[in-house]
């Protein structure tokens, strides 16, 4: 933008500084509509005419139109172009036994649009939710998160997330091939030190691959 040089421009630029608000006027009257829009667009074309810029597409408009909100909760029914990943959750076999089993949540689950699983190539019958319990994977992943985890996808890509069934626990880790087995690796290294199990290992201690991870969430 040139900088104005004659006497008249000058002038004409400090009557309309400060402009907003001009004498008499507060920003609370512009925000409650109390000021025309009809004033607040000859003062926009007066500075247009200082700087010389042209205003174009502009319209008059006394009242803004409001944007309908819509909201929904459980009982709202899915749009066509939504579907339901339900959660996965540990289950006890036995009161007090401490062995555990991973199950599909019966009423726990998540919306999701088709087009975003399909982005990710992500087919639905094969999505699942899984929470994040604890601090290993933080400040990635930190307690209570979400992530959305694909079981069509089981092949190991190393340092990608992926949910695994250890032994009945449900655990959300970044996963490593070694020749003699997998690496099992937390982000919190300071705290949780690399597991690295055999073949045979994983087969003794139930290490199952459920899928991986396509998308997360978390508050702050």
């Amino acid at each position: 933008m040139d900088t104005p040089h004659t006497e008249e421009e000058v002038r004409n630029l400090r009557e309309l500084s400060p402009g907003f608000p001009a004498k008499g006027e507060t920003p609370e009257q512009y925000a409650e509509g109390m000021i025309s829009t009809k004033a607040m667009r000859a003062k926009l074309e007066r500075i247009s005419r200082v700087l010389g810029d042209a205003l174009t597409d502009t319209q008059e408009a006394d009242h803004a139109e409001l944007v309908q909100i819509s909201t929904w909760d459980d009982e709202t029914p899915l749009e066509y172009d939504e579907v339901y990943i339900p959660f996965l959750k540990e289950v006890e076999l036995s009161a007090g036994s401490g062995r555990t089993v991973i199950e599909e949540s019966s009423h726990a689950k998540l919306r999701f649009g088709k087009h975003s699983l399909k982005r990710h190539n992500v087919d639905p019958a094969n999505a699942v939710c899984v929470p994040i319990k604890g601090n290993s994977m933080e400040p990635i992943l930190k307690n209570g998160a979400t992530v959305g985890v694909d079981r069509g996808n089981r092949t190991i890509t190393d340092g990608d997330l992926y949910a695994i069934s250890h032994s009945g626990q449900l655990r959300v880790k970044q996963l490593y091939r070694t020749p003699s087995g997998i690496r099992v690796r937390s982000f919190n290294r300071d705290e949780f030190p690399d597991e690295e199990y055999t073949w045979e290992q994983i087969e003794t201690q139930e290490l199952m691959i459920i899928g991986r991870v396509f998308w997360w969430a978390m508050f702050a």
